[in-house]
């Protein structure tokens, strides 16, 4: 995109009552951001949609000056832009209706054929949710997965920052530009989010910093991914809203469920109870039900002498797989005699020892 095409692209954007998906409605019958502003105000109140009231400001030269000034900043800063059609903009995010028609990065931001997960929550984690989190980005590592999340209080940055320390890419969307960092105490880990990913916003330097902003953001943390996982969340919280979008999307929700007498789990467990979210009660169930495979050839591959390491279990699944050739999941379990809660653990576990590895279609096969 030239400089002078974003240019008409953050004017558009700047136009109060025109959203990203009116924006985006106007872009794709008149052709681009400059034919919108160029186009008689009579041709576009022809378009299905399209009143009085919507494109009332738009030709107000306010905006190409306003854009001007945000290119400066852009330009100054090294931030990078992605248009909603270009290849570098995040595949999954062109399929929201409502993601933004331009969206602002800082880091080294790579989703080029990543498994891509949100983890989302309460600001007001307990400890258990804190060492839930932590043993979940632990435990998805070998799948090396982006996560993403709202660099807030509590789960968000317990995710995050569990991200950095297993060298996983970790993406941090803001409800505000990227002059400011919210909350400040947080700066201390910007350097560390942008060299192992970054920051995504559609929000200007110039955007006064509001409550409401957050909710406007959560549509990218949801958009980003194929899955959306609430760690806590109390009766209502920013994080629900965020899961609600996810459903909205088709995309695949978790929840973390909890006691009924804690605070902190009335949300998780509204969201199972009301069939709005999988049940996620170990953390291996993310792969399994998103039928994530780890790549082999990047795990060295262990000896047969190792093979004393297997437990009864996975010594019953290797014999059996020995025999077999290949496997489903569902069938191993049932053959084996092995309860299906454990058998994606124990699959795992022996990927990991280089016994055995995934087929396409959740089926298994001794190596």
């Amino acid at each position: 995109m030239t400089e002078q095409q974003l240019i008409y692209t953050l004017a558009l954007q700047h136009v109060p009552k025109i959203g990203a998906t009116t924006a985006k409605k106007l872009i794709n019958h008149c052709g681009s951001a400059e034919a919108v502003l160029k186009e008689k105000k009579s041709s576009l109140l022809k378009i299905d949609g399209i009143g009085t009231v919507t494109i009332d400001g738009l030709f107000d030269a306010v905006h190409i000056k306003e854009a001007e000034y945000e290119l400066k900043f852009i330009k100054d800063n090294n931030i990078e832009t992605h248009y909603f059609t270009s290849d570098s903009y995040p595949e999954r995010l062109k399929h929201c209706i409502d993601g933004p028609i331009v969206l602002f990065q800082s880091g080294n931001i790579n989703l080029k054929e990543q498994y891509i997960i949100s983890i989302v929550g309460t600001r007001k984690i307990t400890t258990n949710g804190i060492a839930f989190c932590e043993k979940l980005v632990e435990t998805l590592s070998p799948y090396n997965p982006v996560i993403v999340s709202g660099f807030a209080y509590g789960t968000d940055i317990t995710a995050q920052k569990a991200a950095v320390k297993h060298n996983l890419q970790t993406i941090g969307c803001l409800a505000h530009g990227l002059n400011q960092i919210y909350p400040k105490v947080h700066k201390k880990y910007v350097a560390d989010i942008e060299r192992h990913g970054g920051f995504y916003t559609d929000f200007w330097s110039t955007d006064n910093f509001d409550r409401n902003n957050f909710l406007k953001r959560n549509r990218i943390i949801a958009g980003l991914s194929e899955a959306t996982i609430v760690i806590e969340s109390a009766e209502k919280g920013g994080s629900l809203v965020t899961a609600d979008i996810a459903n909205s999307y088709n995309r695949d929700v978790f929840a973390v469920p909890g006691r009924t007498t804690d605070s902190q789990s009335v949300g998780c467990n509204n969201l199972i109870k009301q069939q709005r979210a999988h049940l996620l009660s170990d953390p291996l169930d993310v792969p399994y039900l998103l039928n994530w495979q780890l790549d082999t050839n990047e795990k060295p591959t262990v000896q047969k002498q190792l093979f004393v390491e297997l437990d009864d279990n996975e010594k019953i699944i290797y014999n059996y797989l020995k025999d077999k050739d290949k496997e489903l999941l569902d069938v191993i379990a049932v053959d084996c005699d092995i309860p299906s809660y454990k058998i994606a653990g124990l699959l795992l576990n022996m990927e990991l020892k280089g016994v055995i590895r995934p087929l396409p279609g959740k089926l298994f096969e001794v190596i």
